[in-house]
C-alpha cells in the first residue's frame, strides 16, 4: 500500500556549508529508515505549513538511523526550514526513485562531474566506491560559481587524499581553475591514469547536457552516461505529475537516467508537443 503519511524525524544538528546551504542531520522517530537505501535515492521532508520537497541522502544511515542531507534555501519551505532549531520535528517519506547504476560502476572507471549543489546526490557514490576499495578508480570534477559557493567542504576535504578531485570556479579562480567544467574535462581526462569509462553527472540541466555531449565526443558509450535529475518533483510517487520527462517521471523511473534513453524520451516529447492531435489519447 502505498503511503503518504509522512512520519517523524527530528533535526539532530546542522551547520551552514556553502551560499545559502546547510547541512542536516536527521534521525527518526519512532520508526526505522527503510533498508537498504540505494546510492542517489532521494527523501521527501515535510516543513509543517510549508509543505514537501525532494532531497537528496549525503550519508547512508548509521546504527542510529540517522542520517545527512544537504538543503539549500530556494524558496518558501527552505525558509522556514531554515528557521528551525535542534529538536524541531519534520515529516519524512522515503527512500524514493532509483538511484545510480550500481552494477555499472562496480566494474568501471567512474568520472563524477557535479555542478553547485549536484554535487550532493553523488556523495553516497563516491563514499560507496571508496567503501568498496576502489577509490583509485575514481576522477571527480566539481564546478562552482566562486569559492563561497562551493558545498560539502569536510567532505570534498576528506575526499581530497583518496579519489581524483578537480574543482573549478566560474570566477574568482585562477587561469587553471576558472570557467565552466566543460572548459576543463578533456585536461583532467588527459591527468588521470586510468581513462573513465562511465560518467555521472548532476547539477543544472544544461550543464548536464554539455558534459554528456561531449563526453560523447571524447569517446564514451551513450549508454555508459547518466544524469541525476530532478524536474519539480511535488509528490515523490508519481501522483502530481509536475515532473514529467517524455512518458515517465522524475520521481518514479528517475532522478537518474541513462544518457540515450534521456535523449529518447526528449525527443518523444517534443514531438508530442509538435503535433498534439496524434497524442491526445495516449
Amino acid at each position: 500500500m502505498l503511503q503518504l503519511t509522512p512520519q517523524t524525524i527530528r533535526i539532530v544538528d546542522f551547520y551552514d556549508d556553502g551560499t545559502d546551504s546547510r547541512h542536516f542531520t536527521f534521525e527518526p522517530i519512532g520508526f526505522a529508515l527503510e533498508s537498504p537505501i540505494a546510492i542517489g535515492q532521494f527523501f521527501m521532508l515535510t516543513v509543517p505549513s510549508r509543505g514537501l520537497a525532494p532531497f537528496t541522502y549525503t550519508s547512508f544511515p548509521d546504527e542510529q538511523g540517522r542520517f545527512n542531507a544537504l538543503i539549500r534555501k530556494v524558496g518558501k519551505l527552505t525558509d522556514q526550514l531554515f528557521t528551525c532549531k535542534k529538536g524541531d520535528l519534520l515529516g519524512y517519506n522515503g527512500p524514493y526513485g532509483n538511484g545510480w547504476p550500481l552494477a555499472e560502476i562496480n566494474q568501471k572507471e567512474v568520472l563524477i562531474v557535479a555542478g553547485g549543489c549536484g554535487l550532493a546526490p553523488v556523495t553516497t557514490a563516491i563514499d560507496y566506491l571508496i567503501d568498496q576499495g576502489r577509490a583509485n578508480s575514481v576522477t571527480l570534477l566539481y564546478a562552482s560559481r566562486d569559492q563561497e559557493s562551493q558545498v560539502l567542504k569536510q567532505e570534498r576535504e576528506r575526499w581530497q587524499s583518496k579519489i581524483n578531485v578537480y574543482e573549478t570556479l566560474d570566477i574568482q579562480g585562477d587561469k587553471d581553475h576558472s570557467g565552466l567544467p566543460t572548459e576543463h574535462l578533456s585536461a583532467v581526462l588527459n591527468k588521470v591514469d586510468h581513462h573513465p569509462d562511465i560518467l555521472l553527472t548532476c547539477g543544472p540541466e544544461a550543464m548536464m547536457s554539455n558534459v554528456a555531449k561531449m563526453c560523447v565526443d571524447l569517446g564514451f558509450k551513450s549508454t555508459d552516461i547518466w544524469m541525476s535529475i530532478e524536474r519539480r518533483m511535488r509528490c515523490g510517487v508519481g501522483l502530481c505529475g509536475h515532473c514529467y520527462i517524455g512518458s515517465t517521471y522524475a520521481c518514479k523511473q528517475g532522478p537518474t537516467y541513462r544518457y540515450d534513453e534521456f535523449l529518447a524520451l526528449e525527443k518523444a516529447n517534443t514531438v508530442a508537443h509538435l503535433y498534439p492531435q496524434y497524442f491526445q489519447y495516449c
